[in-house]
């Protein structure tokens, strides 16, 4: 999954018609808002089948908010009652900063923050937040049976004002207990080890096509047992699932073609059972289900959120094709079998035949779950990695989104303050947005669906760091192919320069600008932060003596310089073919050495200039979007006739609507 960089760079405009893209901007987020190009063009079917999506793609949001911790369904009922009713003063320092916490909640689905892991600091006080949800009615609030006002801050207390209590949401840190130091709600009462056991006494080694063990269920040890509590119709997060079910039966009813039918059923018949086999028939018929317009995806799809890298994240999407801009990443995939052949990594890693490589570029019709507010901007599934080499993967950029994004970069003074030079600052102003996009489409139709692993190698051999080896596999291949002269010979860059726009950016993010998205103080956690500056360190440390990329310092300030781009490329390939050695072979120890050399320390001294520096440019580095709102038009006798669009709501008016109509599970824990 690729998702977008801090890379705010003034880039050039398109589609210049009218439309507020910004909401907000509060903390260190910025709102904005996406236009979902051609909906109105779309045939009645196709919208009813986006309404009905749509509405499946926001009944699991709840589904996320636990996942991410145990007490967040709690806290967030509790501070939306206390934001809706308190009838003090609402100007007052405290209740301010009340509402910023809220919504970095609503923002990440949780007390932690949605990158950076750490759990929020509140700027309100204890007495505060007492006093305030004692002056509202108690009725409102979710309250335990028989359970006073006092004692629901005897419980929730600790978690919002304890630091050590649940410090962080996903703990990567090499050497520790990762699942007992996580607060993310996949494992209760059990350790690492014990789940690690778990799930490899459940694998066969023989079996060629193996489930994603452990992907759709809570591990719990109860009675000294440890066991599995399945998200399933009737288990686990039932309420929520039987919701989306509902929802997923009615697209049923507007399928386009008989094979998204059987996509849709076979999706269904997985939510009720919760076998992973029936899973794997979904992924199936959904990568080759190629000519629909309308798509989604909605399920438990990505693992960042488990620091073991097994559960999955609820999550979902609803977009259809467009048209014109899919002409680019069809190009793309039509020639996967010569990207794969002329790659710089060993032979005994290529597939020999890549199969049922489909890319096209979608307009985002609705965000949910681990996609919302925050969301990728490119996205290749099924995970299955026998399913990839059997049967094919479907990857996507997500056009109107990236077009959301740069929109809201254009002008912003980023690239004044951290650009080197003018000739880069030219190069990025003319070439970013294809190149961007570009590497985009080479990362998710073929970084992630290229090469193979040994066989008898299992997909999870490396543990923790494999988010960020695969990641940094897909970047690298996009990165090695941009300057391809394959790449001018397709017509997909108009020239031999257009690559270093992409190169420079990339550079400049993964030694340098990213870092405004963590705290001093702190290391990097998150995979794909991890991958960005394991690729910009380790090309930087190994061109070196050839000062191939160096730092350098202007009027006081830290600036990225490439010296020597074709030598850059070299070194993006070899690091390529060491990654893909580690992916294919399974090597854990190896793939720990680099991520942990490379990918996880930084520099102080550079890292509090860069947040100085950062801060005078009143920017947000994170990026989340409120969706549009789809009204359907029915006639008198409830049939629908027509969807409209509209795109007036707030962030906190949509969130407040959420929470109200798509509250499908319980405050606490079952």
């Amino acid at each position: 999954m690729k998702q977008a960089g801090c890379n705010e760079v003034d880039k050039s405009m398109n589609k210049m018609e009218e439309f507020n893209y910004t909401v907000e901007q509060f903390a260190d987020l910025q709102l904005l808002r996406y236009k979902v190009y051609g909906f109105e063009e779309l045939s009645l079917k196709q919208k009813e089948l986006i309404y009905y999506l749509s509405q499946a793609a926001l009944q699991g949001r709840d589904i996320l908010f636990d996942q991410n911790g145990k007490y967040n369904l709690l806290i967030r009922k509790m501070l939306e009652t206390v934001y809706t009713e308190y009838q003090g003063d609402r100007t007052d320092v405290n209740f301010v900063n009340l509402e910023t916490y809220l919504k970095r909640i609503w923002f990440s689905n949780g007390i932690h923050h949605h990158y950076a892991s750490d759990k929020f600091v509140p700027g309100f006080t204890p007495e505060f937040l007492r006093d305030a949800l004692n002056s509202v009615d108690a009725l409102k609030l979710p309250l335990g049976k028989g359970e006073t006002v006092e004692e629901l801050c005897e419980e929730v207390f600790p978690v919002i004002f304890d630091p050590e209590m649940m410090p962080k949401r996903v703990n990567q840190a090499d050497g520790e207990d990762l699942v007992l130091t996580s607060a993310a709600n996949y494992y209760e009462g059990v350790t690492q080890k014990e789940a690690e056991d778990f799930y490899h006494n459940l694998k066969n080694p023989d079996d060629m096509m193996p489930v994603m063990f452990g992907m759709n269920s809570r591990l719990v040890k109860e009675d000294g047992k440890v066991q599995e509590k399945v998200w399933r119709s009737g288990g686990l997060y039932g309420q929520a699932i039987d919701k989306i079910i509902y929802w997923l039966d009615k697209a049923l009813g507007v399928a386009e073609d008989a094979q998204q039918k059987i996509v849709i059923e076979k999706l269904i018949r997985f939510y009720k059972n919760g076998d992973l086999k029936d899973f794997d028939e979904y992924s199936i018929a959904w990568v080759k289900d190629l000519d629909s317009r309308v798509d989604f995806v909605n399920g438990f799809i990505e693992s960042y959120g488990d620091p073991l890298g097994l559960k999955a994240s609820w999550e979902s999407i609803v977009n259809f094709k467009d048209l014109e801009a899919t002409k680019r990443t069809e190009i793309i995939s039509a020639n996967a079998q010569w990207f794969e052949d002329h790659s710089p990594v060993d032979h005994r890693f290529k597939k020999k035949e890549v199969k049922g490589v489909s890319a096209k570029v979608i307009t985002a019709a609705m965000l949910g779950g681990d996609l919302y507010p925050a969301t990728a901007i490119g996205i290749n599934l099924p995970n299955s990695n026998w399913i990839r080499s059997v049967h094919g993967s479907k990857s996507v950029t997500i056009g109107n989104l990236t077009d959301a994004y740069n929109k809201a970069a254009h002008g912003n003074g980023f690239a004044d303050e951290f650009v080197c030079g003018a000739e880069e600052k030219e190069w990025i102003k003319k070439y970013a947005d294809l190149t961007g996009d570009l590497h985009t489409d080479l990362h998710e139709c073929l970084g992630h669906g290229s090469g193979q692993l040994l066989p008898g190698v299992d997909q999870d051999a490396l543990k923790a760091y494999g988010s960020t080896i695969e990641e940094a596999r897909a970047d690298l291949f996009g990165l090695y192919y941009l300057p391809d002269d394959k790449m001018i010979e397709l017509g997909l860059t108009p020239d031999g320069d257009a690559f270093k726009a992409e190169y420079y950016t990339y550079m400049m993010n993964g030694l340098m600008t990213q870092l405004v998205r963590i705290e001093l103080g702190n290391m990097v956690e998150e995979a794909h932060m991890r991958n960005r500056q394991l690729i910009a360190r380790w090309t930087f440390e190994k061109g070196a003596a050839d000062k191939v990329v160096e730092m350098v310092k202007k009027d006081g300030k830290t600036y990225v310089k490439i010296n020597d781009y074709q030598k850059l490329r070299t070194l993006f390939g070899q690091l390529l073919a060491e990654i893909q050695r580690i992916k294919s072979e399974g090597d854990f120890e190896a793939a720990r050495k680099l991520v942990e050399k490379y990918a996880v320390k930084i520099d102080p001294v550079l890292h509090a200039e860069i947040l100085a520096r950062y801060e005078k440019l009143h920017l947000a580095p994170y990026k989340g979007f409120v969706n549009p709102v789809y009204e359907a038009v029915t006639d008198k006798d409830g049939n629908i006739i027509d969807v409209k669009v509209s795109y007036n709501e707030g962030y906190a008016e949509q969130m407040l609507r959420y929470s109200k109509e798509f509250a499908n599970l319980p405050y606490r824990n079952e």
